[in-house]
């Protein structure tokens, strides 16, 4: 069996039992002690898992943040493909809300490299200075103010959440902390959640985009659900994964690891 495909599988039984030891891994999988301790290690730098004495369990609900720099490193084979998923999807002219996420900054940076005509709309002080410096000058910029969060590199708080209120977009891409089994999108932060809701709001369509370790984290504060955001592009999931969603009505559609592709889309 090929170690992610292991992995995965191990991620399942976790979301069905909630804990495993290294002996479980061993005898469902034939692996030894030391590649069993790999997997686990691997699922707990992804965010999927959080070490005990002798396996894993879950990760509980946190609102642990990690630094914009250091998500910018994760998953970013996965941010890449998705990116250009949702940036194919865009038309000349559309203006684009892009929320405060890394994997909104590998968007705006595919929509930078590829010429694209828009006008930008962020409270992502990242994507604001790549548009300012990088993007062509038919690439408009709109910066949403406020209180800086400098962990994240954000904009938050009343006035940024009346600047995204003020405004009407074509489109939205965002991202989120994590995703609950019942299709709820969930954020470290409650201003930051409040910001993304304002987002949806105010935008005609909206693109979640989302790895599988999101369906294995858990932030404190809700979003709302994933039904209310017009598709989710994937990367990653299992068909079980993908299923759990649509039964939650939202649309998904798959990204092919291959070539970028989408996969086909159904709404639950």
């Amino acid at each position: 069996m090929l170690a992610e495909t292991r992995r995965r599988e191990i991620t399942e039984a976790l979301r069905s039992t909630g804990s495993v030891t290294i002996g479980d891994l061993e005898q469902r999988f034939g692996v030894s002690p030391m590649t069993a301790r790999r997997d686990l290690a691997e699922l707990e730098r992804r965010g999927v898992v959080r070490r005990t004495h002798g396996g894993a369990v879950l990760p509980a609900v946190s609102a642990h943040e990690d630094s914009f720099a250091r998500r910018l490193k994760t998953k970013a084979d996965a941010k890449r493909r998705l990116a250009d998923a949702a940036v194919a999807e865009m038309s000349p002219r559309e203006t684009v809300f892009l929320d405060s996420s890394t994997t909104a900054y590998f968007v705006a940076r595919r929509m930078v490299k590829s010429g694209l005509a828009a006008t930008v709309l962020t409270n992502s002080l990242p994507v604001m200075e790549l548009v300012f410096h990088e993007g062509r000058a038919d690439l408009d910029l709109v910066c949403v103010g406020g209180t800086l969060r400098r962990l994240t590199r954000s904009f938050v708080g009343p006035n940024a959440v009346r600047t995204v209120q003020a405004h009407y977009a074509d489109r939205l891409v965002l991202s989120v902390k994590g995703i609950t089994t019942t299709g709820v999108l969930t954020d470290a932060d409650a201003l930051e959640a409040e910001v993304k809701r304002a987002m949806i709001g105010q935008s005609t369509r909206s693109t979640l985009l989302i790895d599988d370790s999101k369906l294995s984290v858990r932030g404190l504060s809700v979003i709302g659900a994933a039904s209310e955001v017009s598709e989710v592009l994937a990367d990653g999931l299992t068909p079980q994964q993908v299923a759990a969603l649509r039964s939650a009505g939202a649309t998904v559609e798959v990204v092919d690891a291959s070539d970028g592709a989408h996969g086909a889309s159904s709404t639950g």
